[in-house]
């Protein structure tokens, strides 16, 4: 009997996770089969499948919607600011973790408190900053503001990672004459690298999604992020929602790809990381 409901159990977690996954890839195919049909098949709605697949729709995509200059202005940006958050961040967590000092619990109650401010609310007092120093309209104003928005979170999510290390790792390196910050990077940051992966992938996305503070900083089209390309395609006048899915297919490719290959090291670190 026990074997009876644990086997019926194991059934029916199984089909609840298969529906999660299928709700959860669903956009993603439906986004492909739009991306190569023509515009009378997508507003039809009518077949599941194209009747004859516009591969130039990728084309027409990529030429019109200049990606080639947009999709490598967002590769930068988001190499730029994850490496800069990652670097903050993992010592911001470590030193909340571990170091007693004064003002640490208002410290991180800073931290959390600016994460309740919404970012568009910021974007005049960062302009008014940038324009102080002199960095409007440029790459290095635009990266510093995206690495200081992820700071909060990520240093939170590394706090909590750094938490659950055990301290003997750090006795054991100071004992053999280890320094403070060379323990840090040669014993504690590979530990972390679940956690690591974890922030890197939440911030990635952040990033490789923002719009609306390019739109603010930024006077030159050239140096706009990807969005600025897929923002071609809409407009309630001439419509061209395939032209749009096919932008929108190309454009995420690159987080799709990096998200599969970290995807086992993004659901440990999250787990550990979680914020206590």
């Amino acid at each position: 009997m026990t074997t009876a409901k644990g086997l019926a159990g194991r059934t029916g977690l199984y089909g609840l996770l298969v529906i999660a996954a299928v709700g959860a890839l669903f956009p993603m195919v439906w986004l492909l089969i739009g991306s190569l049909q023509t515009s009378s098949e997508l507003y039809r709605g009518k077949d599941l499948l194209p009747k004859k697949p516009q591969w130039s729709n990728y084309t027409t995509a990529w030429t019109d919607g200049d990606l080639g200059t947009y999709l490598p202005n967002s590769v930068l940006y988001t190499v730029a600011a994850v490496a800069g958050i990652l670097i903050v961040s993992s010592m911001a967590g470590y030193v909340l973790a571990r170091i007693e000092f004064r003002g640490k619990a208002a410290a991180t109650f800073g931290l959390l408190a600016v994460m309740i401010i919404p970012a568009p609310a910021s974007f005049i007092a960062q302009y008014k900053l940038m324009v102080t120093l002199g960095l409007t309209n440029s790459r290095l104003g635009y990266v510093l503001i995206l690495i200081s928005a992820g700071i909060p979170i990520s240093s939170l999510i590394m706090r909590g990672f750094f938490a659950n290390l055990p301290k003997d790792l750090e006795e054991a390196a100071a004992i053999d004459g280890s320094s403070a910050l060379n323990t840090f990077a040669r014993v504690i940051l590979p530990l972390a690298r679940p956690g690591l992966i974890a922030v890197a992938v939440i911030q990635g996305l952040a990033v490789w999604n923002e719009y609306l503070l390019a739109l603010v900083l930024f006077d030159d089209d050239t140096l706009m992020p990807v969005q600025r390309g897929l923002m071609n395609f809409v407009s309630a006048e001439t419509p061209v929602q395939n032209i749009l899915l096919a932008a929108t297919a190309i454009s995420v490719v690159p987080v799709v790809v990096f998200y599969v290959l970290a995807q086992r090291q993004v659901v440990q670190g999250i787990s550990s990381g979680a914020v206590k």
